[in-house]
């Protein structure tokens, strides 16, 4: 490495010859980000359209939506080379996002399309996404996704970044159609880098991995998944981690729909205040994954990144009970989204660097989609049950105190757990 190279793989925390994957993989984010989140202020000003009253049967549909879903994603997983998952998935999303262009340019203010909608683009963000991470926790050893990881997160916040800002300066010209054709072209380039990163991979093997194993496929039950995470108090401890942070996830967001609708009845001021949100959030995120994320990890270890924010989100919890306006909860949220895209996700990944290949696929998608979407569902009845009961904001916010607590504990559990996993196996004869 010479010139500018060195200096600048330097500061990523690259080594000699990992430079390209680091900008392909941070370039497989980027695209994959940029498009979900051009479309994320639209869904979000239709979750309101259709009534924050409404929102809880909203995410018990895509619940559904999910557990139909995750059999077709097992099947794929079972049966097609393990490198060709992530290209698979995308381009069954892609067929899908192309019939909602067709469908918003046929009739754009349908409400049904729009509810679809909602619940399609909360199943697509989550299985695309995890199928992202699970490539690179099958690419990269555990060692490099302590220095990496952050890094490479940050072109999802980049893009997470843009996008928001190509919707609202886009979509009066193209319309949600023009943004949703975008977004396809997008998702097919980001399936292109995670393909260039696999070949790079294949140039440099990794000391432990069978040169020809990424060919096959992974085999077994389109179900597996969900038995691997029974069967390993591990994945139930990291399962237990996702219910939580979707649980605080949840409370934090109806407590926003609510405050955004009181605030700002006009539907192009909420999505513009939805949009501005997740700018100032990426923005946060990005200089944290570039700067910080990787430096905590080789430091501290991955307990810092699981529960300094489950602490924040409680301490925040606690200050919206006392101040339930909105200027209080954007704080909240900013900090609680930043802190989880560039300390929490990073080190949640990290966690599946040390499960087989299998469940690297198929445990983690089900953890990451239906355990996830599930808690969405649960939590947002009872945070419905518990607005009903107390007709106090208040209320709610010491429930979410709780909760985050809960996950902050089950972080710390975690990363002992992954201490012992990873620590070397002792030697009989001492040497």
């Amino acid at each position: 490495m010479t010139g500018l190279v060195a200096p600048v793989a330097r500061a990523l925390g690259a080594r000699r010859g990992e430079l390209p994957a680091v900008l392909l993989g941070a370039a497989m984010f980027f695209l994959l980000f940029t498009g979900y989140f051009m479309l994320r202020p639209v869904r979000e000003t239709m979750g309101i359209a259709g009534g924050v009253d409404n929102l809880q049967w909203l995410f018990t549909g895509t619940f559904v939506a999910m557990l139909a879903a995750m059999p077709l994603f097992g099947a794929i997983a079972a049966r097609v080379r393990r490198r060709r998952i992530l290209p698979w998935t995308y381009a069954f999303f892609g067929s899908h996002l192309a019939a909602f262009a067709v469908a918003f340019g046929i009739d754009p203010g349908n409400a049904w399309n729009a509810r679809a909608f909602y619940i399609w683009l909360s199943v697509f963000n989550l299985l695309t996404i995890s199928v992202a991470w699970s490539v690179l926790t099958d690419l990269f050893s555990v060692e490099q996704a302590r220095r990496l990881f952050g890094v490479v997160a940050a072109g999802a916040s980049a893009g997470g970044l843009l996008g928001p800002l190509l919707a609202i300066r886009l979509v009066g010209a193209f319309g949600h159609a023009g943004l949703m054709w975008l977004s396809l072209c997008l998702l097919l380039a980001s399936a292109g880098a995670a393909s260039a990163l696999q070949r790079w991979r294949d140039r440099h093997p990794l000391p432990e991995q069978e040169p020809t194993a990424r060919s096959r496929p992974l085999g077994g039950s389109p179900f597996a998944g969900a038995g691997d995470v029974a069967r390993s108090p591990y994945l139930l401890g990291i399962s237990l981690f996702v219910l939580l942070l979707a649980s605080v996830s949840t409370f934090l967001y109806f407590e926003q729909a609510r405050l955004v609708e009181a605030s700002f009845p006009d539907p192009d001021a909420q999505t513009r205040v939805f949009g501005t949100l997740d700018a100032i959030v990426q923005t946060l995120a990005i200089l944290t994954q570039l700067f910080v994320t990787g430096r905590i990890a080789r430091r501290l270890g991955v307990g810092v990144l699981l529960v300094a924010v489950p602490l924040v989100a409680a301490a925040g919890f606690v200050w919206l009970a006392f101040a339930p306006v909105f200027a209080v909860l954007a704080v909240v949220m900013v900090v609680r989204r930043a802190g989880e895209y560039a300390l929490v996700r990073p080190g949640r990944e990290m966690l599946f660097t040390l499960v087989p290949v299998a469940s690297k696929y198929k445990a983690k998608n089900f953890i990451d989609t239906v355990v996830y979407r599930g808690a969405d569902a649960v939590s947002g009845w009872a945070k419905a049950g518990v607005d009903a009961l107390s007709q106090h904001p208040a209320v709610a916010a010491l429930a979410g105190a709780g909760l985050a607590l809960a996950w902050a504990a089950t972080g710390g559990a975690l990363a002992r757990s992954c201490r012992r996993r990873d620590a070397p196996a002792p030697n009989p004869d001492g040497v």
